[in-house]
Order: C-alpha cells, then structure tokens, then sequence
C-alpha cells in the first residue's frame, strides 16, 4: 500500500499537468490522501506502525469485500522491539512525497505528512530490522527478499526533496548508497519489495553532487 501511495505521488509530481488535462487529478489526489490519512492513523506514536490487519491464511478461507466483513482480525505493528526499518521507510517515502503532492494545495496537510515521515525515518534508522522477522504471518505473502536498505535510501531521497533539500538526507544517502548496496549495476528489479532502481534514478534527478557520487562509487570503488 505504501509502495502504491508513493508511485501515485510520484507520478502527480512528475506528470501533474498531462493527468489534470486528462481529468484525472482529483481522483488521483483523492487516492493519495485515502492512503495517507490512513497511515496518519495507522502512526499512533513516534516509534510505532500499525503494519498489518489480519493475515494471509485466514484470510484466504473468505474471499469478500473488506467493508463486509465481520470476523475478528488481528493487528500487527512494528516498534522498538519488533523493528520494520522497510516498512516504516517506505510509509516515509510515500508520505514525504505525497507532502510534495500536497505543498501548494493544502500546506498544512502537507506539513503533517512532512512531519509523519520525518519520524517514521528516524524510526526505522534508529531500530533496524526487517518487518517480516517482527511479523511471521507476512513471510508467505509479502517476505522482504531485499531487506531494509533499499527503502531507507529512498526515503532519504524523498526526505531531501520533501524538505526544500535539507542536507542531512542528502549526506545520509551519499555515505549510506556504498555499504547499502544501491550502486550496482545489475539492478533489474523495480518493485515494492526492491528500490534500488528507483534509488538510482531519483537520485539521478534531485541533485548533480549525489548524482557524482553515486557514478565515483560506481567506477571506483
């Protein structure tokens, strides 16, 4: 969902005019914000995420409409102890670039999804883990196959751009893109589970000293 909510932005971002043209940009705010004001809720305290409702077996046994069901479900989160450092940076990445979405026409709004990333990204720096060690139902469905590293990268990336290109997330990217393995040419992946092509690309686009590094990294290193 988050992975979804930050491409929509994305796309927003980078083609605002051509979807307004097609009539199409309500509707695609309107999703953006379906997803964000969840993860709004979903973002109880600094260093929790609600990640998941139900699981994939039980869920599975029924197949309707979420707005119809009544069976009891159970809710899972990432925190302190039960770290998601994947899930919390792509919420950031889809929150930090949905603020951008968002800047002009609702500052405000804006502001607080700018704030949620913000949290969440020092969240899931600060207590790294992958989110399918913290909850096992997920491993049979959604398994983080890439790890965390990607996702943290490119949040970071969002983060530098949501912020008018504060430079912490611009350094955090630049030391970090080495050792987390977001510089490798063999990338043939673009995905919700794997970010590094998207690292690349919009690391190609926000800033030409990043864009220096990543190639010195590439050839040299």
């Amino acid at each position: 969902m988050a992975f979804t909510v930050t491409m929509l932005s994305w796309s927003v971002i980078e083609y605002r005019d051509q979807i307004a043209d097609a009539g199409e940009l309500e509707h695609a705010l309107e999703a953006i914000k379906w997803g964000t004001d969840y993860f709004i809720k979903a973002h109880t305290s600094p260093n929790v995420l609600w990640a998941e409702v139900g699981d994939g077996d039980t869920d599975h046994y029924c197949w309707q409409r979420p707005e119809d069901m009544t069976t009891s479900r159970q809710a899972y989160k990432i925190d302190e102890k039960n770290p998601g450092s994947d899930l919390a940076g792509e919420t950031a990445a889809a929150m930090a670039a949905a603020s951008i979405v968002f800047k002009k026409t609702n500052p405000h709004y804006s502001h607080l999804l700018l704030h949620h990333a913000q949290e969440l990204f020092e969240f899931g720096d600060k207590y790294r883990g992958k989110y399918d060690g913290s909850i096992g139902v997920v491993k049979s469905y959604y398994a983080s196959v890439s790890g965390f590293m990607d996702e943290l990268l490119w949040a970071a990336l969002w983060l530098y751009e949501a912020t008018d290109k504060e430079d912490y997330y611009l350094k955090y990217v630049i030391n970090k893109a080495h050792c987390f393995g977001g510089i490798g040419w063999a990338i043939s992946e673009f995905s919700w589970d794997v970010k590094y092509a998207g690292v690349q690309v919009l690391a190609s686009m926000v800033n030409s000293l990043i864009t220096f590094n990543f190639f010195f990294l590439l050839f040299y290193v």
